[in-house]
Parts: C-alpha cells; sequence; structure tokens
C-alpha cells in the first residue's frame, strides 16, 4: 500500500515537472497532477491493453516504436479526462511521452 501511493504521488511529481519543462503540456496545480496520475494510471491499466493487442502487428512492423504514439494516446486520453491538465497537440504528447517513459525508467522502482 505504502509503495502504491509513493509511486502515485512520484508520477504526479513527474507529470508537474514536464508541465514546467515542456512547452504545450500544463497542469493547473499539483492537485490536477494527482489526478492525473491517477487518471493515467487507470487508462494504462484499463485501455492501453486492449490498444495495444489490436495494435499488435503495426507495433511489431515497426519494431516496438508504435509503442511511443500508444502512450501519447494514453495521456492525451488523460488530458480530455482531467480538468486542469491539457496537452497542445500531438506532437507534443509524443514528446512527453518519452520524457515520461525515460523519467519512468530511472525514478520508479519496479
Amino acid at each position: 500500500m505504502k509503495k502504491t501511493v509513493v509511486n502515485w504521488l512520484l508520477s504526479a511529481a513527474l507529470l508537474y515537472a514536464i508541465a514546467w519543462i515542456l512547452p504545450g503540456f500544463s497542469i493547473s496545480s499539483f492537485t490536477a497532477a494527482l489526478v492525473a496520475a491517477l487518471v493515467l494510471g487507470l487508462v494504462n491499466s484499463l485501455i492501453k491493453p486492449i490498444i495495444s493487442a489490436i495494435t499488435l502487428p503495426i507495433t511489431l512492423l515497426t519494431l516496438g516504436l508504435f509503442s511511443i504514439v500508444i502512450n501519447a494516446l494514453m495521456l492525451s486520453l488523460t488530458s480530455a479526462l482531467v480538468t486542469g491538465f491539457n496537452i497542445y497537440g500531438f506532437s507534443t504528447a509524443i514528446v512527453a511521452s518519452i520524457v515520461l517513459s525515460l523519467l519512468n525508467l530511472f525514478f520508479m522502482d519496479n
């Protein structure tokens, strides 16, 4: 339970940090970052596996690079669902998904 809460807070902090550095990616408050991290976690666990299964042939064809597009779609969906969390443009979502993946690689304890 403690690890889940720490990962949630860290995810919110990473989203907030990305909003600080990346133009076109904005979060109005840390509360919005907490909600966005929660919704992104739910979207990634409920919707992403379905989308990944449907797009498996194109993901294999692109040697896995299409997964970046899937991550950007999940971020865009989260942006549409959460008030105070905005991504302006799909290219910003792609860059944000790459940065978020790299930051998760360094900071998350999996």
